[in-house]
């Protein structure tokens, strides 16, 4: 206390000065900022991944918990194995031998949803500083996990086919130069997130060729390797070599809300993911690892992925027909062979991130490209999700979205900024400057 009388501390927080550097990297994701907007029953939303688990036998499934808890209650509800446990690893190489994947299950690590296996990844590897080589564009949730352990995330370009290896082995090429480390390449070979392109087979080892040439270490991350729409799922990057970190989970082939993710790893990155894990959470869930267990012993998980593949190409079929019919002159879009989103590709001078308030008094949510850019492309890009709405929502929002879109080139036009483009564009490239 002074002659004054007593100083009060006037921060919102008093204990912003003790705060970690890296804290400083961390940064709201874009989707999960939209989810108090896009929950409200008025709005149509195109924003989010949620998968549709509407389809699902869920009768069955909870009479199989129920008699799990019965017969097995106290060891399934007990701490369990660091490293997940034996049981679901063993069938986890099941799932992977859809996409070609050998491996042995002593080198599988569960996790709490893919998500952590990317923070477990982040953890060993990155220093501040260091380097992310990640496709362009990349998972919003991805970029937020590499920058809040202070990395550097470079993006290399991407066409058509996903990843471009010659634009890869030159920006390489270009960090070795400067004498930069880098630590890994990220990638969603399969209907990436947000473009919903793939990588075509050749192209994974031409990939996989720069990386062993560069001796960058893969990071494979594929949730919705097998949610292929229109073929056979293309093998994964993984199948192919073995200095690649695979990453799968069960959110999108059954149910996120179990939240069971893996990574398969080379053996010795795999002991520091384990200790890494053990770290953080002591083990996986185990009641989660066990009703998944339990789930692929008893129901026919491959048939209800082929449920989830027609219900999911009826969609994205509607949605693809929406742009079509309603998107304005000028505006392109990818046509994903599976997963879950459209990359929208709007007209020169367009800023996705301004038109947010004017699609929320139009009753639709979208994600702006930014999100999806840890340097500030994207700016005329949206990501827009056909996996959880309705045929018919999704219609009716791509209406809504293309009438917003209508209404933010009528205020450019009124300043000179835009001019009307003669023809409707069909695929767009991944990137703001590949439209």
């Amino acid at each position: 206390m002074t002659s004054d009388g007593p100083r009060f501390d006037t921060r919102l927080d008093r204990f912003v000065d003790n705060y970690a550097n890296r804290t400083r990297g961390m940064r709201v994701s874009a989707v999960r900022a939209l989810f108090a907007v896009a929950n409200r029953p008025e709005i149509v939303s195109l924003a989010g991944g949620m998968p549709n688990i509407k389809d699902l036998p869920l009768p069955d499934i909870a009479d199989d918990l129920a008699q799990l808890v019965r017969d097995n209650g106290t060891q399934i509800m007990q701490y369990g194995s660091g490293q997940g446990e034996p049981r679901i690893r063993e069938q986890i190489l099941d799932v992977m031998a859809l996409e070609g994947i050998e491996a042995n299950a002593d080198d599988v690590l569960i996790t709490a949803g893919s998500q952590q296996a990317l923070d477990l990844v982040s953890r060993i590897f990155l220093d501040p500083g260091d380097v992310v080589l990640a496709e362009s564009p990349s998972y919003v949730g991805a970029l937020g996990t590499f920058l809040s352990y202070e990395a550097d995330v470079v993006h290399v370009p991407s066409d058509e086919s996903g990843l471009d290896p010659q634009a890869l082995h030159e920006t390489a090429t270009r960090l070795e130069a400067d004498d930069r480390r880098i630590k890994f390449l990220y990638t969603i070979p399969n209907y990436n997130n947000p473009s919903g392109l793939t990588q075509p087979w050749e192209r994974r080892i031409e990939v996989l060729r720069v990386c062993e040439q560069h001796g960058i270490l893969v990071v494979e991350d594929n949730p919705y390797g097998l949610l292929s729409l229109d073929a056979e799922p293309i093998p994964a990057m993984r199948s192919a070599g073995a200095d690649v970190i695979y990453l799968g989970s069960f959110s999108k082939t059954f149910a996120p809300g179990f939240r069971v993710g893996w990574a398969l790893a080379p053996h010795a990155i795999r002991e520091k993911l384990v200790l890494a894990q053990e770290s953080a959470t002591l083990c996986p869930p185990v009641f989660s690892q066990f009703a998944i267990s339990n789930y692929l012993d008893k129901q026919d998980w491959k048939g209800q992925i082929g449920v989830y593949r027609d219900m999911y190409r009826e969609r994205r079929d509607a949605m693809l027909a929406a742009l079509e019919d309603f998107m304005p002159p000028g505006s392109t879009w990818t046509h994903p062979k599976g997963g879950f989103f459209v990359w929208v590709s709007m007209p020169e001078g367009v800023d996705s991130q301004s038109m947010m308030a004017r699609g929320v008094d139009a009753r639709v949510a979208f994600v702006p490209g930014g999100a999806f850019y840890a340097d500030g492309q994207g700016a005329r890009n949206v990501r827009l999700s056909y996996c959880f709405p309705t045929v018919e929502n999704i219609r009716i929002g791509v209406e809504r979205f293309a009438d917003v879109l209508e209404g933010e080139l009528d205020v450019l036009r009124t300043f000179g900024v835009h001019s009307p483009t003669p023809h409707p564009g069909r695929v767009a490239g991944p990137g703001p400057d590949l439209s």
